[in-house]
């Protein structure tokens, strides 16, 4: 997390990552094979408020947790991970390929959405079967894009209020 990572800084990626868990463990809708959750949208805010390492790091912890503790221990390790994945491919949009642009983050959000669909659909093979895999894509892609749309709302209100650039600005 570099050499400037100060006890602010594990403060701020603590609290994310207890965000990420509450969206993912209160917020859940219950599905056939497990729940959609609220938890991508933090995820997604917390790379924009924490930067490309932290917010990965926020987003892995918090979802892992909530797998943990709701029931999902075979999804722990693979859930950490993919978050992680998604998290770091919107920073690299976000904070690299796109600088500087308005809605780069959103990009970022999309194609790491796409890579988690991805990547839950493959390791699901091994787990169950192709089958199931397959079946389970209608979920994923209602929870990933259900998780830009509401961050895409709640950053609109937070950068129109000016909220966003206190809240970086305060991580700078």
């Amino acid at each position: 997390m570099g050499n400037d990572f100060t006890a602010k800084d594990l403060t701020a990626t603590a609290i994310s990552a207890a965000l990420v868990f509450i969206m993912t463990y209160v917020f859940k809708i219950p599905a056939p094979s497990g729940y959609t959750h609220l938890g991508d949208c933090m995820i997604f805010i917390s790379v924009l408020l924490l930067g490309t390492k932290r917010g990965a790091f926020a987003g892995g912890i918090g979802a892992a947790l909530a797998d943990g503790l709701g029931g999902y221990t075979h999804y722990i390790l693979p859930t950490f991970f993919i978050k992680a994945i998604m998290a770091v491919i919107m920073g690299v949009f976000t904070y690299k390929i796109l600088k500087g642009k308005k809605y780069g983050w959103f990009v970022g959000a999309v194609v790491g959405g796409v890579a988690q669909i991805i990547l839950y659909t493959l390791i699901k093979i091994p787990m169950y079967d192709v089958v199931y895999a397959l079946s389970r894509l209608p979920g994923n892609i209602l929870q990933t894009g259900t998780g830009i749309a509401i961050a895409s709302v709640i950053i609109a209100v937070l950068d129109k209020s000016g909220v966003l650039n206190r809240l970086r600005d305060m991580e700078g």
